[in-house]
């Protein structure tokens, strides 16, 4: 198995000649950036997709749409129940899936299911802004990755270590983002994502070999969505303390759990 960092929380698997994605988005302005981030491997040939949350810097529609192979299909958790500002977050993607006439397939926790090579499954993940959310688990051959979304802290650790057994290395949201919306008032002062220290404490729980930094460094904006300081350093001083390695990876970079 191969993994590439795709930027913010992208990631790609490799395998066999097959690519599977995990929250790929190549329109960055949900992130109010400019930054161009690497395209899949096998463009227009990728065997399927997951997505974390349907959030726009996580859920790019018409990106998947370039990168899957025809009739593709795209696991992705239940639809936010609710309407109005209840819809914000997540009306975008839900209607470009729709127009794009894209395979998506709705999944529930606990239940594995088979893609190509891949060997998938949703866990529990729970979202700083309140959208439903789940984390991934992708076996291929002998290896296990943990893709976290960009979750909170939460319970879940233990009962995923127990069901999932031996995960190779976890990519965990570390930004520790406190955000202040318009429709979310009034506003929170805790993190909605995890903090770097949090992310190290869960890899560990989780019995994870490596913890891999995502969902950083891009998208700080004081008052509005406000990162976590010095989050990477933060991140590997308490992954050392547990004796979890910490790898970061740069956009486009390649690692081998060979």
């Amino acid at each position: 198995m191969k993994l590439r960092y795709l930027g913010w929380a992208g990631v790609e698997i490799d395998y066999e000649g097959h690519t599977l994605l995990i929250d790929y988005i190549r329109d960055t302005s949900s992130i109010l950036s400019d930054v161009r981030f690497p395209e899949p491997l096998r463009q227009g040939n990728a065997t399927a997709a997951l997505v974390t949350h349907l959030h726009s810097d996580h859920a790019d529609p018409a990106a998947l749409a370039t990168a899957l192979a025809d009739g593709a299909p795209v696991f992705r958790p239940e639809a936010t129940p609710g309407s109005g500002d209840d819809l914000k977050w997540t009306a975008k993607a839900e209607l470009q899936f729709r127009e794009l006439k894209i395979n998506t397939r709705i999944t529930r926790c606990w239940e594995w299911q088979d893609v190509g090579p891949f060997k998938i499954m949703s866990g529990p993940a729970v979202d700083g802004l309140g959208d439903p959310q789940c984390c991934w688990i992708v076996k291929a051959g002998d290896k296990c990755i943990l893709h976290a979304g960009d979750t909170i802290n939460h319970g879940y650790w233990w009962s995923l270590a127990r069901h999932v057994g031996q995960i190779d290395i976890a990519f965990m949201p570390i930004n520790g983002a406190v955000v202040t919306l318009p429709h979310l008032q009034p506003s929170s002062p805790f993190n909605a994502t995890m903090l770097p220290e949090e992310a190290a404490v869960a890899a560990h729980i989780l019995g994870a070999a490596r913890v891999v930094p995502v969902h950083h460094s891009e998208l700080n904006r004081p008052g509005v969505y406000e990162e976590a300081a010095n989050a990477i350093e933060r991140l590997c001083v308490r992954a050392v303390e547990l004796g979890v390695t910490p790898v970061v990876m740069k956009n486009g970079e390649w690692i081998s759990l060979s």
